[in-house]
C-alpha cells in the first residue's frame, strides 16, 4: 500500500474514531504485530499444499464470491451493532 494511501486512511480514522476506539486499535494492532513476529514461515511445501487444497476446493465449488463475503461482513457488523446498542 502506498504512503500517501496509508495517511490518507490515518487521517480518516483519526477524524472518525473516537480517542478511545484508536487507543483500542492501536491496541490491536500491536498484539497482532507482536503475533506475527511469533510466526514460523511456511516452507514451499506446506504453500504449495494450501495452493492445491485451494484449487480443489474452487473445482469442487467451495468457495464464496466477494459479494457474498462482504454481505456476511455485512449482517456481522450489523448484529454486533445491535448487540451492542449503536
Amino acid at each position: 500500500m502506498s504512503t500517501e494511501t496509508l495517511t490518507n486512511l490515518r487521517d480518516y480514522l483519526c477524524g472518525t474514531l473516537s480517542p478511545s476506539d484508536l487507543l483500542w486499535l492501536v491496541e490491536e494492532l500491536g498484539t497482532r504485530l507482536r503475533e506475527e513476529d511469533e510466526l514460523k514461515p511456511y516452507t514451499k511445501e506446506e504453500l504449495y499444499e494450501r495452493i492445491a487444497v485451494s484449487e480443489r476446493q474452487i473445482a469442487e465449488g467451495k468457495y464464496k464470491t466477494i459479494e457474498e463475503v462482504f454481505h456476511e461482513f455485512g449482517e456481522e457488523f450489523e448484529t454486533e451493532e445491535i448487540l451492542e446498542g449503536v
